[in-house]
């Protein structure tokens, strides 16, 4: 792959919390303590051991070591940055939203400026969705900076994702060619409710049902007519899994077959929404013991065309991209690896 490979989830850190907060105004830059899982942060470590930085920073925070572990032995082209400012959370929606003003002023100072001189890091403008206008507000904000490409929030929420409420978010990312990007993170965290039937126990537990999310939301925006009211309006679900996928569509068109009366705005089967509106990421890679399964269960998803790779660089569970996958089709490798994200974000 000479083009190199677009990998679309690489988080990037600020070396020290004063950093954030030297964006923010009084009384929000002294409530502002960082952000974090709380109830269910890994018990063993968050990152690679080997990502730590020789300046002693956190992991994702050095952007030299970053290319020199990162960007160039894998020849990464461009690492579509999903900062963790962990804003939706919180239960005052002002708060929240100082906080996602804060994350994308330090990223386009640094990590899309002063750190970005080839053009290799493209951002993710944070929103906080607790208050939808303030959102649209924000991705106003950003709309024409050269290295924003998409709007990211968290999968955590007190409403599924197609409901009216939100629609001043999609509106605006519609009208500047924004994909929205949903990222796991404060699922069952602050005012946020927890999508599986009660709290898990372990952090293993919450993390392998981090998908349930993922999949309400999904759903919710092909049910409520999101597509068909907002047409370019596009979605990418990032580090949410994608085997389940093609079992949740089939039996999504199945019961529409039935239900269809009940959703008039939604003009075609569900799945053919998805090559669209939506894209999946790649971490994590559900892998089966027999690659013949995953490669199924690839074909069944219609990965060559919606499936974009992510590493999920610097985290524990980080993929490899040259150990991730099978051998695949030429064809489906180079739109997996590139021309997905390539034509998404227009790179």
């Amino acid at each position: 792959m000479n083009k190199g490979i677009i990998d679309c989830d690489v988080h990037p850190m600020p070396q020290h919390i004063d950093e954030i907060r030297s964006y923010m105004q009084m009384p929000w830059k002294e409530r502002h303590k960082g952000g974090g899982r709380g109830l269910f942060g890994n018990p063993v470590h968050g990152a690679r051991l080997d990502a730590k930085p020789t300046n002693g920073g956190p992991e994702g925070s050095d952007p030299e070591f970053l290319r020199e572990q990162h960007i160039k032995p894998f020849n990464v082209a461009h690492a579509i940055l999903l900062p963790r400012a962990f804003c939706n959370l919180h239960p005052d929606p002002d708060f929240a939203t100082a906080v996602a003003a804060a994350y994308n002023d330090w990223q386009a100072d640094t990590w899309l400026g002063s750190y970005n001189p080839d053009g290799v890091f493209k951002g993710s403008i944070t929103i906080a969705h607790q208050d939808p206008l303030a959102a649209a507000k924000e991705i106003e904000r950003w709309a024409g900076h050269p290295h924003f490409v998409q709007v990211m929030t968290d999968s955590g929420a007190r409403a599924p994702f197609g409901q009216r409420q939100y629609y001043p978010i999609y509106e605006a990312c519609e009208r500047h060619g924004f994909p929205l990007a949903i990222h796991p993170g404060t699922d069952g965290m602050g005012i946020n409710i927890q999508p599986s039937p009660g709290y898990p126990t372990h952090y293993i537990e919450w993390h392998t049902c981090l998908s349930l999310a993922f999949q309400a939301h999904l759903v919710s925006f092909i049910t409520e007519g999101v597509f068909e009211r907002f047409p370019g309006f596009k979605v990418v679900m990032v580090e949410g899994g994608s085997a389940w996928l093609p079992t949740l569509m089939w039996r999504l068109d199945a019961e529409y077959k039935a239900l269809r009366y009940e959703v008039p705005w939604v003009k075609r089967r569900p799945s053919e929404y998805l090559r669209d509106h939506v894209r999946v990421t790649s971490q994590p890679l559900e892998r089966p013991d027999q690659d013949k399964y995953l490669l199924n269960t690839l074909e069944a998803m219609d990965a060559e065309n919606i499936m974009m790779f992510s590493s999920d660089y610097p985290h524990w569970d980080f993929d490899s991209p040259k150990l991730t996958f099978p051998k695949l089709p030429e064809t489906m490798r180079n739109r997996i690896f590139y021309e997905n994200a390539r034509e998404l974000y227009k790179l």
